[in-house]
């Protein structure tokens, strides 16, 4: 049986939501104007949104442009937890509740933007995916080790890989899906830097001075 297409909406709820996060974030931690990514990451998604589902025939500038608004955000994000670093280190600060405000925005970010990284090289993507493609896997689920605890034509969608992102970014290690390629790796090992940045000394700072 042929895998159905895969849902293009959950991604882009996904994008919506970091560009939320980011607009919720102080003045302090953004760079530049504060409407620049969020007009960056949607004028894109509206000539996206035409087609509903990721599937083998799209064209390639498809792909392209959602790794390139993947990376945007990516940058704007390591960009913000540097910036709240120095802060915190350099800076004079007497009120933590925006330090923790700011920081759970941060690693919510991470945690969305590193499931999308996830979703899109596992297997050259989620439209190679939607073929059927046999390609080797960069991420391995429990129900490919143990085809008998899915049913026959499962294959992971957003959602396995935003958890497995959670989790990741949780415990600053695989959970069940286990990485299996050298891009993967990178991708798990860059997003615990992130996350335990953010989380040990960010969160446990803030802490320190709240009032």
């Amino acid at each position: 049986m042929t895998p159905r297409p895969e849902p293009r909406w959950p991604a882009s709820v996904a994008l919506l939501v970091c560009v939320g996060l980011y607009i919720a974030l102080p003045n302090r931690l953004v760079v530049g104007p504060r409407w620049l990514l969020p007009v960056l990451i949607a004028l894109p998604l509206i000539p996206l949104s035409a087609t509903r589902h990721r599937h083998p025939n799209e064209s390639a500038w498809v792909r392209n442009l959602t790794l390139f608004l993947i990376g945007v955000i990516t940058v704007a994000n390591v960009t913000s937890m540097a910036l709240l670093v120095h802060h915190l280190l350099v800076a004079h600060v007497s009120q933590g509740r925006y330090l923790i405000y700011s920081a759970v925005s941060v690693w919510l970010t991470n945690v969305i933007v590193y499931g999308l990284w996830l979703w899109e090289i596992d297997r050259g993507g989620p439209h190679l995916r939607a073929g059927g493609e046999t390609t080797f896997p960069d991420i391995q689920f429990p129900q490919m080790e143990n085809p008998q605890l899915a049913p026959k034509d499962w294959r992971p969608r957003f959602i396995d890989y935003l958890y497995t992102s959670f989790a990741n970014g949780t415990s600053f290690a695989p959970a069940d899906a286990m990485p299996l390629t050298l891009k993967a790796k990178t991708l798990f090992a860059s997003e615990s830097i992130v996350s335990l940045i953010t989380i040990a000394v960010v969160a446990a700072r803030a802490v320190n001075i709240l009032k």
